[in-house]
């Protein structure tokens, strides 16, 4: 075994080789040496090896070796595609995938009978292809997250798939590292492989990173996370990120043994060998084939096509109408809200979901506090500014009276003009960005009874039941509704029988083969399509008498729904849950509203608050002399720091 070259980073097979030993001449040496020349002489015919063969009687081993080479094969494949293309790092997935795929196939079906007579060795074992497996599939993986850089996914999907890159590199090491492999493969493979699931393992941590900094949460303790693996490079990191979470995010920092493991996606498995090992298919000479035998199989063929296509579309067909037909009477839905199943359409209920994973209308109030501690933090930060700058303007004062003329610096007024022009439109920023804040929160309380219908509880009580008719002349309404679901099941039924249907028919048509009897006729074929496309007669007539069968069901179930709404009153149920729909997507818009509302007030209040910040530690670490010279580069900073109120 070998790896690629350095710039590829990644390690391929080689192949099992099968080579010829010379045994006469070290053995007759030996003989000479030890012995004499007379005795190597006399058995000289012992040792011609021409004659006696050396075997082992296990074809499982033969086997085995090939499907060996068959891995490395496809590991050397992956090796040599150009993985600076998309396209040329998707193909080498798929050739790793497919080395791994030969790899489990082995181990799981050979090595165990490839043992037998001690004949096995190492790289056959199932230690050695079982770590070759997980090789393949860290390689594999690592292509997957090489293309999810390159296309810019977002960095918790890029995490994801790094850990699992990260954690087939780890499986590789644990195997590599016990016996028997540990004496059997080079250091240079072990430590390659050590290396990657450490690399992949830090990646995956400053990918969880990079997402808990986009949303301003856990900063600090995803960074103590990482530093297990790579401190000395992470500690200047987590320094600049407790600071900023100190100072402007305000958020709690949990300890790293509480963060749950590094979530980890498996973009790729190996590639089941089965069918591609399968040489039963195969026919030999198949290409021998009589030219008007050929051209009468197409025929055939295309009538086998024709029916298969026609019985598909009635199929099709007679699906969606019963679809459509369900839908116009609301079935089965009104039969389930009978039984207190009632449940809100799929995309208003992932809208529901959402907004509750969000936090829901609850978790408004402590984004709002937030919006407060910032909003007072940037207006410390103005104030303690504007003290610095009027100081400064008293002592240009008082150092003008004392030194007269001698005092030669332009006036303060003059030299910070510029500067306390910035910081009044800053304080006008800050007064709006406040009496914006004071319209979200009146926002929140008046919409709050609204949105509350968000909460999981109330949106369980809130959408309405059906109920059952508080007097029956007759008491009928349970067999109604019985006769109704009973309908309703066989409706099912039939559906589930047209699949088996056209599953029929796919699978004669993939044991059709009528070439051996084309081959023996001299004369017209007509006959012989005749008689062979009835075969597929009895599933036709199956096919529309189950189409017969549903049109007659669907009528039945027609009436039987009239009657079941007459008696339920399913116009005032429908009309109570058109209204509850639009309370909840009424209290869906204004929660978003309100939402992106808050954010937009956090992301203006931290970004005033970075500039504030800087300059509000520039002037507090400067004096009065020191002012002059960084007023110019002060000005500067701040022309590149435009901010609007939210």
């Amino acid at each position: 075994m070998a790896s690629s070259a350095l710039s590829n980073l990644m390690l391929a097979i080689h192949e099992k080789k099968t080579n010829s030993v010379d045994l006469y001449r070290p053995f007759r040496n030996y003989v000479t040496f030890t012995y004499s020349e007379r005795e190597a002489q006399l058995i000289d015919d012992d040792l011609e090896t021409q004659k006696q063969k050396s075997t082992q009687q296990n074809i499982h081993l033969e086997k085995a070796a090939v499907l060996f080479n068959l891995g490395a094969a496809y590991s050397q494949i992956g090796l040599g595609h150009d993985r600076t293309t998309v396209d040329g790092r998707r193909q080498a997935s798929h050739a790793f995938i497919a080395a791994a795929g030969a790899f489990v196939y082995l181990k799981d079906n050979l090595s165990s009978k490839a043992a037998i007579g001690q004949s096995l060795t190492v790289d056959l074992s199932v230690d050695c292809v079982g770590m070759l497996e997980r090789l393949m599939l860290a390689q594999a993986q690592e292509c997957v997250f090489e293309n999810t850089i390159a296309k810019g996914s977002t960095p918790g999907v890029s995490a994801k798939i790094a850990r699992q890159v990260g954690i087939f590199y780890e499986e590789a090491f644990a195997a590599l590292t016990t016996s028997p492999l540990k004496e059997h493969f080079e250091k240079g493979w072990i430590s390659h492989v050590q290396l990657k699931a450490a690399l992949f393992y830090s990646e995956a941590c400053f990918s969880r990173l990079a997402e808990a900094k986009k949303s301003s949460r856990g900063a600090p303790a995803q960074l103590i996370e990482a530093m297990n693996t790579l401190e000395s490079s992470i500690n200047v990191n987590l320094d600049r990120a407790v600071k900023e979470n100190d100072r402007v995010y305000l958020m709690r920092v949990p300890s790293p043994s509480s963060l749950s493991p590094l979530p980890a996606f498996s973009m790729v498995k190996p590639m089941n060998m089965t069918e591609i090992l399968d040489a039963s298919k195969e026919k030999m000479f198949a290409i021998l084939v009589p030219d008007s035998s050929a051209k009468a199989l197409s025929r055939y063929t295309e009538m086998v096509d024709d029916v298969i296509r026609t019985q598909a579309e009635r199929l099709q067909q007679a699906s969606e109408l019963t679809r459509v037909r369900l839908k116009e009477m609301d079935l089965p839905d009104s039969i389930l809200a009978v039984d207190g199943n009632s449940a809100l359409p799929v995309d208003l209920k992932e809208d529901v979901e959402a907004v509750q994973i969000s936090g829901g209308p609850a978790g408004l109030e402590a984004e709002l506090q937030q919006l407060r501690d910032l909003k007072r933090v940037n207006q410390e930060l103005l104030v303690h500014t504007e003290e610095l700058l009027q100081k400064e303007a008293t002592e240009d004062s008082q150092f003008r009276s004392q030194f007269g003329t001698r005092w030669t610096r332009p006036q303060s007024s003059t030299l910070t003009k510029n500067l306390q022009d910035r910081l009044n439109r800053f304080a006008a920023n800050l007064k709006q960005a406040g009496e914006s804040d004071v319209k979200i929160e009146r926002s929140v309380r008046d919409n709050f009874a609204l949105m509350s219908i968000l909460d999981r509880r109330p949106i369980e009580s809130a959408i309405p039941t059906l109920a059952r008719p508080i007097m029956s002349l007759d008491a009928t309404e349970d067999a109604i509704v019985g006769t109704l679901k009973q309908s309703l099941r066989q409706l099912e039924n039939l559906g589930a029988q047209r699949a088996g249907l056209e599953d029929m028919l796919k699978d004669m048509k993939r044991k059709d083969d009528i070439l051996p009897k084309l081959m023996t006729i001299t004369g017209s074929y007509e006959d012989m399509f005749r008689k062979e496309i009835s075969k597929y007669d009895h599933i036709c007539e199956d096919i529309s008498q189950n189409i017969e069968v549903q049109e007659q069901l669907l009528m039945q179930i027609q009436a039987q729904n009239e009657e079941f709404s007459t008696l339920f009153n399913l116009e005032d149920y429908k009309a109570s849950k058109d209204k509850c729909y639009k309370q909840i997507q009424a209290a869906i818009m204004k929660y978003r509203e309100i939402k992106e509302n808050i954010n937009e007030g956090l992301k203006f209040y931290v970004t005033l608050q970075v500039s504030f910040f800087s300059l509000y530690t520039i002037v507090a670490s400067s004096s009065l002399s020191m002012l002059v010279y960084i007023m110019p580069l002060l000005w500067m900073a701040l022309v590149h720091s435009d901010f609007t109120f939210h």
